[in-house]
């Protein structure tokens, strides 16, 4: 049976919920020690590359689309679910080993004192406006990709256009906020 006549709603919905449940944990699991070797410091970093080839593909997808190349737009959207994948890989691994950053943190004790706050200003507002409405659509977006991709691949054109023109502008503001979100608290790390 070949993916044009399976209905993969039920795996899509379980994958959708048991990311974000993951990702939750993670936040309140003891970090184990990381052995020597590999530092995951650069993983932030990696994660905004990452964000922004995704973005960019997104782009050049959307304009392949619009001219009529339908195989250069398949390519490019399969690339940017790769790149979004091994994106979550790398952006679980990080969290696993590694605690959150405050935004505003300046002497990196996990603590932002009176001072700190009065430093970071105004910008941890509009930080966290953006971080939260990120990690919002992040949840979000997860679903829609994945429906939005097995439509395509199904060869289901209508159903395609249909969720694509939802899934595309939550993606790519995914996709850019990840970058922001990396440059505004990057002074921090």
């Amino acid at each position: 049976m070949s993916i044009k006549n399976k209905n993969l709603n039920l795996p899509i919905a379980i994958v959708s919920v048991l990311i974000p449940v993951v990702v939750a944990v993670l936040f309140y699991l003891p970090r184990p020690e990381m052995e020597a070797g590999f530092d995951i410091r650069i993983l932030p970093l990696f994660h905004a590359i990452l964000n922004s080839a995704t973005a960019i593909l997104l782009l050049a997808s959307l304009y392949f689309i619009k001219n009529g190349q339908t195989k250069a737009h398949k390519i490019t959207n399969l690339v940017a679910v790769s790149l979004s994948a091994l994106f979550l890989i790398s952006y679980v691994t990080y969290h696993f080993f590694s605690e959150s950053t405050r935004f505003g943190d300046i002497n990196h004790d996990g603590v932002l004192d009176a001072a700190e706050k009065t430093l970071a200003g105004g910008a941890r507002y509009v930080y966290y406006f953006i971080l939260l409405s990120h990690i919002l659509l992040a949840v979000v977006i997860v679903p829609l990709v994945l429906f939005t991709l097995l439509r395509g691949l199904q060869a289901d054109y209508v159903r395609h256009r249909k969720i694509a023109r939802i899934t595309w502008p939550i993606w790519f503001y995914v996709a850019i906020t990840g970058v922001i979100v990396y440059v505004m608290i990057s002074p921090y790390y």
